[in-house]
């Protein structure tokens, strides 16, 4: 957990600590799962019951249904939100998580309000609730697949990886079509698409405005990090040849292997320096696919 930025780690235990309260206050019990009694409280209800509370576009995204719901989610919180968050900084982070998961629930409302009309009555208004942090997390596989579009990952079962671009893409095409699907299988796909929705047309504007809201030192905090790593492994190599050099027998070849190990890594050092200066005067969107590469890789030891 230590590696884990802040505002994940954060989200992570929050989320298992209100469900298993949300276990130990319990429910009603009935073939196939459980209703819980704070789901009913704090689920996000439509907003023309009886029942709804404004409170519940916040609060519907911490309840979870069921283990299995809660698990799939905070797993890909944990997957895609560790390296969405080095990059953008934490407060950008939480920003873009809450915001998302608040325009997830507007989209769910309004699929209701579609459903109510065209029922034209009231009698199943006040049944169901909504709640989950899916919206935000697909919000952030979203944000994942447009920062590092060209990236490779493995998903299950396919058994080749596959690039984050065409891996939001078949997500969202899901999602649509089972949002379009007559048969209904409780689960608010409408959430998601409209918590990928508010994350697209968010990011569009931070990288046409990438001076409003939060300066470029908030989602720089990530990559300063990363030039003071580099220059410590630097420091550290450069004093162990030293010490080599003058404590120690080496052979020619030790010698020549130093000389070339030290070269690749004022090489790479030179290069990050150079991607980390074109991000100050340019941006991070004004990267190559290359670039994004190396400062992925580099994220991750």
């Amino acid at each position: 957990m230590r590696n884990i930025p802040t505002i994940t780690r954060n989200l992570l235990i929050i989320n298992v600590l209100v469900f298993l309260i949300t276990v130990l206050v319990g429910g009603t019990t009935y073939q196939g799962g459980t209703d819980y009694t704070l789901n009913s409280q704090f689920g996000l209800y439509f907003f023309l019951a009886p029942n709804f509370h404004v409170y519940q576009l916040v609060s519907y995204m911490f309840m979870h249904g069921g283990w299995d719901h809660l698990f799939f989610n905070m797993f890909a919180l944990w997957m895609f939100g560790c390296v969405v968050e080095r990059v953008w900084g934490a407060k950008k982070f939480l920003f873009y998580y809450i915001s998302c998961g608040i325009g997830a629930g507007l989209f769910q409302e309004m699929a209701q309000f579609a459903d109510y009309m065209g029922l034209f009555g009231q009698a199943t208004v006040n049944l169901g609730t909504t709640v989950g942090a899916s919206g935000a997390i697909y919000a952030i596989l979203l944000a994942f697949g447009m920062i590092f579009p060209e990236e490779r990952i493995f998903i299950f079962p396919l058994p080749v990886p596959i690039k984050a671009k065409w891996f939001v893409i078949i997500y969202a095409a899901i999602e649509l079509f089972s949002a379009l699907s007559t048969t209904g299988d409780g689960v608010a796909h409408l959430a998601h698409l409209g918590g990928m929705v508010f994350g697209f047309f968010m990011i569009r504007y931070w990288q046409k405005h990438p001076t409003s809201g939060y300066s470029k030192s908030q989602g720089e905090q990530f990559f300063d990090n990363l030039r003071s790593a580099w220059e410590k492994r630097s420091k550290k190599s450069a004093d162990s040849g030293r010490r080599s050099s003058s404590g120690y027998t080496t052979t020619s070849t030790d010698q020549r292997a130093d000389w070339d190990y030290n070269a690749r890594r004022r090489d790479e050092q030179a290069e990050i320096d150079r991607i980390l200066d074109k991000i100050r005067k340019s941006g991070y969107d004004s990267l190559t696919s290359e670039e994004k590469r190396k400062l992925f890789e580099q994220s991750k030891k």
